[in-house]
């Protein structure tokens, strides 16, 4: 098997591990020198502020000498590793902090024009040539009496403001640095906990496809894939026992169909070659006749069941209906062979009337079915109870008889189609082992539900749901 998958999340990774570096060393890089850099103007122009309002407008008050100004703004300079300078309105340098002769009145800023700043406070160039690499200058006029006397301007050498945002980016790569091991850290843990058991769902559904269903998938967490994982081996096992189940069917179907066949194949030919007598013909006719009957019950049972599908699926015609009068007609149908085996059918309805909403055709040929059921395994002179009840919106329909019960073993095989117990083959000869099959099919394809309750010697209860209808 190729690993793809594992493949495609370390490529993934690889991907993003690059496209993280490009992404810190382009746009991060960009906007953090950029951050650093107007955070810097901003405490600049702040100091620049200061010294505008306080130390140059002393100068120009005549409270501080020229002397006295330039050892302030010296100290502050190299203080905060900057070169300051004081200028009048024309650009006339008149102290220089880098300057060593102390200050200077001779020096004048070539094309000064303090409206160059714009709107901002601040600039990055070469400050009119002056120096030889870009800097950080911002500015701030010294107002005296409201009116404007000159410019401090500090300069700051963008090369130091970079360095500052390189060390902050190398704290970025190596936070980067940090979460690409994490991550990989996690693509292993992933690689255990995930991939793994893929691998092995994987490795099992090709066995199934080359037809071994004998492989289980050892996945036992409590997540999506130990529940794919038993679903798989759930899968598996029922695919294993499909090819028994079809050959059971068939030779329950063969059997079936072989003993009515045999029996009308046998009758017709003793009659036939005259080893039955004209005088008894009719006898034998009428179980021919009988054995017929039995075929074409079966053939329409099977019909019945094919067209629920596998898993009770079938086109149901929902209705509202009186449940009780459904119960009370099918009784009458059996009232002839009741006085026959002296079965007395008694009847424990809730109401005169209890509608619900289902199939009636179909909830009729339950009710149909079951009470056949309770019939022929009931003893003569023995009574068959209907009973229905309403609770929670439902209504329970409960068929109950006193007869010989199934074995505790048989319960759970009862549903199944062809099945009959032990008991039941001596005394049921008109039965298919559909009866019942086709029952639970039909209270599924209703999205109902179905139990029995019986004792071996006492009697079986049947009890089934439907929905009350809803006003």
């Amino acid at each position: 098997m190729k690993r793809t998958l594992y493949l495609k999340f370390l490529t993934g990774y690889l991907i993003l591990g690059i496209l993280g570096f490009i992404l810190v060393s382009t746009l991060t890089n960009y906007m953090l020198q950029k951050q650093v850099l107007v955070s810097e103007a901003r405490t600049l122009y702040t100091e620049c502020t200061e010294i505008a309002s306080s130390y140059a407008a002393n100068y120009y008050d005549g409270s501080m000498e020229l002397s006295e100004l330039h050892s302030h703004l010296e100290t502050i300079s190299r203080y905060m590793n900057t070169k300051i300078k004081v200028t009048d309105v024309s650009g006339r340098i008149m102290i220089d902090s880098s300057d060593l002769s102390g200050f200077s009145t001779d020096k004048t800023i070539a094309g000064f024009n303090i409206s160059d700043f714009g709107t901002r406070y601040y600039t990055v160039s070469r400050f009119y040539d002056t120096f030889s690499e870009p800097y950080l200058t911002v500015f701030a006029p010294i107002t005296p009496n409201y009116r404007v006397r000159g410019y401090v301007l500090i300069h700051k050498p963008v090369r130091d403001i970079s360095d500052y945002s390189y060390e902050l980016l190398n704290i970025v790569y190596i936070t980067l640095l940090l979460i690409f091991a994490l991550s990989f850290i996690i693509l292993l843990i992933f690689s255990l906990l995930v991939y793994r058991p893929i691998r092995k769902i994987t490795s099992a559904a090709d066995a199934y496809l080359d037809g071994d269903f004998s492989q289980k998938i050892n996945i036992h967490t409590q997540d999506e894939l130990g529940c794919l994982a038993d679903t798989f081996n759930y899968m598996a096992n029922e695919l294993n026992t499909l090819e028994d189940d079809q050959r059971k069917f068939v030779s329950n179907v063969s059997h079936d169909f072989r003993s009515p066949l045999t029996s009308i194949k046998g009758y017709i030919e003793a009659i036939l070659d005259g080893t039955i007598p004209y005088e008894m013909q009719d006898k034998y006719l009428n179980i021919i006749l009988f054995e017929t009957e039995r075929l074409n019950k079966l053939t329409n049972s099977l019909l019945e069941l094919n067209k629920f599908g596998s898993h009770g699926k079938t086109i149901l015609y929902m209705k509202s209906f009186d449940i009780n009068y459904i119960i009370r007609m099918t009784a009458l149908t059996f009232e002839g062979i009741c006085r026959e085996k002296h079965i007395s059918i008694e009847l424990i309805l809730s109401g005169k009337t209890l509608f619900v909403t289902a199939d009636m055709e179909k909830i009729q040929q339950v009710i149909y079915n079951l009470t056949d059921n309770a019939i022929k395994f009931s003893h003569p002179d023995s009574s068959i109870t209907i009973e229905t009840t309403e609770k929670n919106d439902k209504v329970f329909i409960s068929v109950k008889d006193s007869g010989i019960g199934i074995p505790n073993d048989s319960l759970k095989k009862i549903w199944e189609r062809f099945y009959k117990t032990d008991v039941s083959r001596g005394k049921d000869k008109r039965g298919t082992g559909l009866g019942l099959a086709i029952v639970r099919e039909i209270i599924q394809a209703h999205d109902e539900n179905i139990n029995v309750i019986s004792t071996e010697g006492v009697g079986t209860e049947f009890i089934f749901t439907l929905s009350v209808t809803k006003e």
